[in-house]
């Protein structure tokens, strides 16, 4: 939903960001800032910065950095509609109503009572399992699993009685019509009335990542089938877009999400403290799954059963995870089936070894099939090589296809230059018949190496790693490279000096304008500091908000806020840094206009202004 500007400042304004983030971080005033450990990162010496002035957070170790909607929005890890209403709640902020047409209103009437009737479901489960009817199903959580009754009330676990329509005569009783109770899910309705979905089974709400519930899981109790049994989909519960936990393992502080097969796996990990732990709800691992990992994190560790079946789901999971540019790792349990069951015998802190001994996804993958061919036989041996070069294939990035190439030849003991050789000649066959060159390396020639360029469809002679055409390139780049970051640096200490002391901008009156920021993204800041400086004050945190739809942009502008001033100089030295970097940002923009002066009077102008620099002074 769009809402108007002066209704996010409002919000903004009346949410003071040292009192939100000091909520989650203990923080020390130091000066005018106040600092405390960044919960963006581990580390061990305070880097995170909190301005009052500013309404901003910057972490000088990890870059994090923005204002108390992207706090919220990167702690909670919230979207901004949902960061923008828990703030409003705080600060007592009424929001402006969506206006519904008359069929999305019944819509989200609908979602609305879906929800309340599971809320519902979900208490009436709980009562039962703690009364006396529950009895078999919280023996069987506390005794036979080893669930705390914390861990039980955190998972809002319950039990369904044995009684086949006790849910549905509780849910009439609250005056919900059968019509609408067989939307969902919880009951079937006949003729002859309604029947329970679950009954004698334990229950495991399934709630969403703002913790309402949106549908169950139920694991019989005794012999019954099926042994699992989850709510079909409704308008609030799709399976392929649902992973089990999600709604706690998102403001875990870990990197990595670990992905397991059932509730129970999860419930276990997160009792052990393992609180990034999900699973996915009795479907295959999906694109979907895979898409809502990455919001929070760039590497997954599968924690699959042992058995062929969680294999064959950790090798579905691989390419899903790995298209979807998650890193992924599978973890060994062996000799126990699940979690629960290593963690039972062998305890957290060997689980967190097996975590960091972890496997590659790629070598896993190579490991399974190996599994399937003797290496006694040397034609199913020559099938492994051959197998394990089109699975090398897939890495189209020669330094990367080359490291992994590496990696397998030591681990399975295959003559490394015998396997590259094959690699690069099922490469280009493999290019040939779909038309394509293939970039085959490590071909000597004249003291050299030979490579086919897919883009420039030209052989290239390269000697030591190096194309020799490139070389004088490659030696003046890191010069250029250097100059250009220090000019960057320059302009965004300069925009920084320029909030913190708005006095500054009489010394550069005549001297320096938005236009001579001449990097794109700084260039528009410092048009808006700027307008906001003539309007009588900089408001940095508005600023910053309106990149808050691009996350790159809107950490670079968090920095452009946030450049060190060098607190240990004197004012003498002060004066002179702030004058040098002046100089610095005018000199870059002229030398960056004469480069594209269109006309002889226009270049005559920049190098005069060019020569006044020598000599200019800011008082």
């Amino acid at each position: 939903m769009y809402y108007p500007e002066e209704v996010i400042e409002e919000v903004r304004m009346k949410n003071d960001i040292v009192d939100v983030v000091s909520g989650y971080v203990k923080l020390q005033k130091k000066g005018a800032n106040y600092f405390g450990l960044c919960p963006f990162h581990n580390e061990k010496s305070p880097s995170f910065s909190v301005s009052p002035g500013k309404q901003m957070y910057y972490c000088f170790g990890c870059g994090a950095g923005g204002n108390v909607f992207t706090f919220l929005m990167e702690y909670e890890n919230y979207t901004f509609q949902e960061a923008l209403q828990s703030l409003a709640d705080r600060a007592g902020v009424a929001l402006p109503k969506m206006e519904y047409g008359k069929e999305a209103r019944e819509q989200a009437e609908f979602r609305a009572r879906l929800l309340e009737v599971n809320k519902l479901a979900a208490n009436y489960f709980y009562h039962q399992l703690k009364g006396p009817q529950g009895r078999l199903g919280y023996q069987y959580l506390h005794e036979k699993r080893r669930l705390s009754d914390q861990t039980i009330v955190r998972f809002g676990l319950g039990y369904a009685n044995k009684t086949s329509d006790d849910l549905y005569r509780f849910l009439k009783e609250k005056g919900y019509e059968d019509a609408f109770l067989k939307e969902t899910g919880l009951v079937t309705v006949e003729e002859r009335g309604g029947r329970d979905k679950f009954w004698n089974r334990v229950m495991f709400p399934i709630m969403d990542v703002n913790n309402r519930v949106i549908g169950f899981g139920g694991r019989v109790m005794g012999d019954g089938e099926p042994k699992y049994l989850n709510s079909p989909e409704t308008k609030i519960f799709d399976k392929s877009r649902s992973l089990y936990g999600l709604n706690y393992a998102r403001t875990s502080r870990e990197k990595y999400m670990l992905v397991c097969e059932g509730y129970l796996d999860v419930i276990s990990l997160h009792q052990a403290g393992f609180s990034n732990a999900v699973a996915s709800l009795g479907t295959a691992f999906t694109t979907q799954h895979a898409g809502i990992l990455k919001r929070y994190v760039d590497q997954v560790i599968l924690t699959y059963d042992s058995d062929g079946a969680g294999v064959k789901a950790a090798l579905r999971a691989i390419p899903i995870l790995r298209e979807a540019g998650i890193s992924s790792r599978v973890l060994n349990m062996k000799p126990y089936k699940d979690p629960d069951e290593f963690i039972g015998n062998l305890g957290a802190d060997a689980f967190r070894q097996r975590i960091e001994e972890a496997k590659n996804s790629f070598l896993f993958e190579i490991d399974v099939l190996k599994s399937g061919y003797s290496m006694d036989d040397p034609e199913q041996k020559t099938r492994f090589y051959q197998e394990t070069a089109k699975k090398l294939l897939q890495f189209g990035e020669p330094l990367e296809r080359d490291n992994y190439l590496e990696a397998v030849a030591k681990e399975h003991m295959i003559p490394a230059e015998e396997l590259r050789r094959m690699v690069n000649r099922m490469g280009m066959q493999m290019g040939l018949k779909s038309g394509e060159g293939w970039r085959e390396e490590n071909r000597p020639q004249r003291g050299g190496e030979a490579s086919y360029s897919r883009e420039s469809g030209q052989a290239v002679l390269s000697h030591q790693g190096e194309e020799l055409g490139a070389a004088p390139e490659r030696k003046r780049r890191p010069k250029a490279q250097a100059r250009e970051d220090g000019i960057r640096r320059s302009q965004r200490l300069l925009l920084t000096w320029l909030i913190e002391d708005e006095s500054l901008f009489d010394k550069i009156e005549g001297i320096l304008t938005p236009e001579d920021f001449v990097e794109d993204l700084y260039r528009q800041v410092a048009r808006l500091v700027f307008e906001e400086h003539r309007a009588g004050k900089i408001n940095p945190a508005d600023i910053l908000s309106r990149y808050i739809n691009d996350e790159d942009q809107y950490k670079e502008v968090a920095a452009l806020f946030n450049a060190s001033l060098g607190d240990g100089l004197d004012g003498t030295e002060q004066k002179k840094a702030f004058e040098e970097t002046v100089l610095k940002v005018k000199k870059y923009s002229l030398d960056a206009a004469s480069r594209n002066a269109k006309d002889i009077a226009q270049l005559q102008e920049i190098i005069r202004q060019q020569a006044a620099l020598k000599t200019l002074r800011i008082s």
